[in-house]
């Protein structure tokens, strides 16, 4: 090869040489950058299933105590509601018992029952059904009852005692024509008060 062949081909490899150089350069810097891309889609990825599971942590752990709270809530109000009907039972047992003595306390308080009953009603010709044992309590009693109701309603009033009713106590007042009714037996009135009662033993029990 003469030496101006070999000084072309010199320059020809030269320029292939540095051409490629440039090429494999530029390939370096694109795979670079897609690379450092890749790295940094693959951080943010990373970061954002990160934080999803935080955030799904969170949720459960939320979840978790919110449900802990209200069977916690919900087992106080059982135990609560517990602790109110026992005591309701044992009022009911009490009242049985005084029902069932001859005490004054008792018969005081079945004459207020039955003037209670008249009174909503207005007076007039009136029925009052009683427990058997409680006829002979409230005998004494029905002419004050009577004028009573008459004195606070201007209606003129007669107390009859009906047929026996089986109750703890108290007493069913009925008009004449029994279109009228005053249910105002111990249960019964138990069961209209319960609502007030239940709040009040609550008070008293859980202040």
């Amino acid at each position: 090869m003469s030496a101006g062949t070999e000084k072309i081909v010199s320059s020809i490899m030269s320029d292939a040489q540095s051409k490629a150089n440039s090429i494999l350069e530029e390939a370096e810097k694109e795979s670079n950058s897609i690379l450092g891309e890749g790295k940094k889609i693959s951080a943010i990825e990373k970061e954002k299933i990160l934080e999803d599971g935080k955030k799904q942590s969170s949720m459960r752990y939320q979840q978790i105590i919110s449900e802990a709270k209200m069977n916690s809530r919900r087992k106080e109000l059982e135990a609560r509601e517990e602790i109110i009907e026992k005591s309701f039972k044992t009022a009911e047992e009490k009242l049985t018992e005084i029902a069932s003595s001859p005490s004054d306390e008792y018969k005081k308080s079945l004459k207020n029952i039955i003037t209670e009953a008249a009174l909503e009603i207005g007076g007039g010709k009136l029925i009052m059904h009683l427990k058997k044992e409680d006829v002979a309590k409230i005998k004494d009693s029905i002419s004050s009852i009577e004028n009573k109701v008459k004195e606070k309603t201007s209606n003129e009033t007669k107390l009859e005692i009906g047929n026996n009713i089986n109750t703890i106590g108290g007493t069913i007042v009925k008009t004449e024509n029994g279109n009228i009714e005053v249910n105002n037996t111990i249960e019964a009135r138990m069961l209209r008060f319960k609502k007030s009662l239940r709040s009040e033993v609550a008070g008293i029990l859980f202040k």
